[in-house]
């Protein structure tokens, strides 16, 4: 009796371990299938980020090529007022800042030197240009106040993100537009009312480029001359003005960053008199 109910033991036994051997089989069936099936995820992932890849390097390639040729037409008067005209211009203005401020997101917080033939950067440069372009006319100055602002704010935004002796050629640009749209009274009052605008002009006159620092003292002579924007900036100017530094620019080896700092501490002394 015990023998057979030990028998019975063991083939209860033999019966479960092949219910547990076909589970595993299948399992392992199940197993190889989810890796295949992995394996073949994870190749169209790899294919779909290479055409991803291919797409974004055509586009840079081909923004960059149609940019350059665009930032040369825009010197033309009837071409600026043709393209502000179309319905496009303020989309193109959009989508102008959000690359800028993608381009400056991009790049390394340790980058010593920029390749400044890349597509990425030939890209950047030509679509400041073609700003700074449109806002060398009455019209895109008008336009740019009006109608693009966001841009206007971007471009501060960004100078003031960007690292001394970074992207120099970029921030030129940034800073010709800025001062371009200065010579609009309304341009002047909305650039010199945005929050911040003092310190970054400050922190502008710190960059080691000469030619950054003549173009942020042109911008800082706009609002010296024009009374009705001096009246509410020199309060601030007064108390955080940095009188040595551009005493320092006076005697720049730089010819004409030499002649406008010291054109602009002679500009400066209205503050002392008003004080």
């Amino acid at each position: 009796t015990g023998m057979e109910k030990k028998e019975e033991e063991a083939g209860q036994l033999k019966r479960d371990c092949e219910h547990f051997r076909a589970r595993l089989e299948m399992a392992q069936a199940d197993c190889m299938g989810e890796k295949k099936e992995k394996l073949d995820l994870r190749q169209q992932l790899n294919e779909a980020k290479q055409q991803l890849l291919q797409q974004a390097e055509y586009c840079t390639e081909m923004g960059a090529a149609a940019c350059t040729l665009l930032w040369g037409v825009s010197s033309n008067e009837e071409a600026v007022k043709t393209i502000l005209g179309g319905t496009k211009a303020v989309k193109f203005f959009t989508i102008t800042a959000q690359t800028m401020e993608s381009f400056v997101k991009s790049l390394s917080e340790d980058m010593k030197q920029q390749d400044l033939d890349s597509d990425e950067n030939q890209f950047v440069l030509a679509l400041a240009g073609i700003v700074t372009n449109v806002a060398a006319l009455a019209c895109g100055r008008e336009f740019l106040v009006s109608s693009s602002r966001e841009l206007l704010d971007t471009m501060m935004h960004l100078l003031g993100d960007m690292k001394p002796g970074l992207c120099t050629k970029f921030k030129v640009l940034m800073l010709m537009s800025l001062y371009n749209v200065s010579i609009n009274l309304k341009g002047l009052k909305y650039i010199s009312e945005s929050p911040g605008f003092i310190p970054l002009l400050w922190w502008l006159l710190n960059d080691p480029d000469a030619e950054v620092c003549l173009h942020a003292l042109r911008l800082l002579q706009s609002v010296v001359l024009e009374p009705e924007v001096l009246a509410k900036s020199a309060s601030e100017l007064r108390d955080t003005l940095p009188f040595q530094r551009i005493i320092a620019l006076s005697r720049s080896r730089n010819a004409d960053l030499q002649a406008l700092a010291k054109e602009l501490l002679e500009d400066l002394k209205i503050l002392e008199y008003e004080a």
